[in-house]
């Protein structure tokens, strides 16, 4: 049977290959379902109406059977042009506010740096 994680990243073409490469790495998932918005952190952590991005994520859960949630947030992101440290407070905002919704997928934020490597945010 195939494993499936989602991607909850932003829409920057720099972060995709690194992300998708770690997730990869070091997760058994056969497939990655990419959903991507400019600046996903902060849309997640700061947007009342995610509406949208929740419908995707709930067909990558329902449908495709996805069992890990990545909430990605980089350096240098021009959809959500905050530093660092708000960038890290909204990874771990974004993950908390998913985790209640999917409580039966492992939810894990994921920041990338300026050398566009990939390290986990807790």
């Amino acid at each position: 049977m195939e494993t499936r994680a989602t991607c909850l990243n932003c829409m920057d073409g720099r972060v995709q290959l690194p992300v998708l490469n770690w997730i990869n790495k070091n997760y058994p998932v056969d497939f990655v379902d990419v959903i991507t918005e400019a600046g996903m952190d902060g849309v997640l952590a700061k947007q009342e109406d995610i509406s949208e991005v929740l419908r995707s994520i709930k067909i990558s859960v329902n449908i495709n059977k996805s069992t890990r949630l990545f909430v990605v947030g980089h350096y240098d992101c021009r959809g959500n042009p905050v530093d660092e440290q708000t960038h890290r407070q909204e990874i771990i905002d974004a993950v908390n506010r998913l985790k209640p919704l999917w409580p039966d997928q492992q939810v894990i934020g994921l920041w990338v740096n300026n050398q566009w490597q990939v390290e986990v945010i807790n």
